[in-house]
């Protein structure tokens, strides 16, 4: 499932394409995705200008100038692609509907947005923007991992009297947003902290060691586009290229690249999920 960094890439390859632009039409090609969508939805869009186009955690969110606002979720293997606009270098054509092709998006510019989802795990729905606090989707949340908000302070307060291992507690969204199991496993080795170390004792200096690798690690994602393993493209149809830059994700019994280090990543379980570690030098 795409991640924050592929998020925020995908994001910011919407902006130039919708962002104070809009929909000019709206094409529903089915009612729902992984949730029915909601009523009138082709109809309560069209006309919409949005205002900006933002991210909360894993979530796009399209303010618009009606008082609504539209959010979308990209589940494990949705995308946005871009038709019938010169975006950057990209000049973008219009092909025929593909039949995973579930939403289209058309802007008073001519620009496409498709939203493609074969196995139909994507979400969109409407709220108010006077709920966004109190929507059920955002409510909990916690932090932004890479907003001001998050810092040692806040994350020990998270973590204090915590007796799940660490891994388990970063990929909690009420602890920070947006984080997911290939950029924990990241952080976790960058910071030297074993991912079934008890979240309790990563309080204090731990946390202080942490907490910048998080936003390092996220931050140079962003920067490579996010990462590419299976479905994940940019809405310019390019692949993330992170994957090239994995420090312990996906490299199990190869060497550890820490200098200095003898050690061997290995992979272990843990709620179900891979996780990627040096048992020598993540302590």
């Amino acid at each position: 499932m795409p991640e924050l960094p592929e998020v925020e890439t995908v994001r910011q390859g919407l902006v130039p394409v919708l962002e104070g632009r809009k929909f000019a039409r709206v094409i529903q090609r089915r009612g729902d995705l992984r949730f029915p969508l909601p009523a009138k939805f082709a109809e309560r869009l069209t006309g919409r200008r949005v205002e900006k186009l933002t991210r909360r955690a894993k979530y796009i969110l399209a303010h618009l100038d009606g008082g609504e606002v539209l959010i979308m979720h990209l589940g494990m293997s949705g995308r946005f692609s871009i038709e019938g606009a010169k975006v950057g270098r990209f000049v973008h054509a219009t092909p025929e509907p593909g039949k995973h092709d579930h939403i289209v998006f058309e802007t008073d510019k001519g620009a496409r947005v498709t939203f493609t989802d074969h196995r139909r795990f994507g979400m969109m729905d409407l709220f108010k923007a006077s709920d966004e606090a109190t929507y059920k989707y955002l409510a909990a949340l916690g932090p932004e991992p890479l907003s001001r908000a998050f810092s040692p302070a806040t994350l020990d307060a998270a973590l204090a009297g915590k007796r799940t291992p660490i891994k388990a507690a970063l990929l909690d969204q009420r602890v920070v947003a947006g984080l997911g199991n290939i950029y924990v496993c990241e952080a976790l080795f960058r910071a030297g902290i074993s991912p079934k170390r008890l979240a309790s004792s990563v309080v204090g200096e731990p946390s202080r060691k942490l907490v910048p690798e998080i936003k390092a690690v996220l931050r140079a994602a962003i920067k490579a586009g996010g990462s590419t393993l299976r479905d994940y493209k940019q809405t310019s149809g390019e692949l993330g290229y992170f994957q090239h830059n994995f420090l312990v994700y996906d490299r199990e019994e190869e060497p550890c690249l820490k200098k200095g280090c003898s050690g061997v990543v290995r992979r272990i379980v843990q709620s179900g999920r891979s996780t990627f570690f040096c048992p020598t030098c993540q302590r």
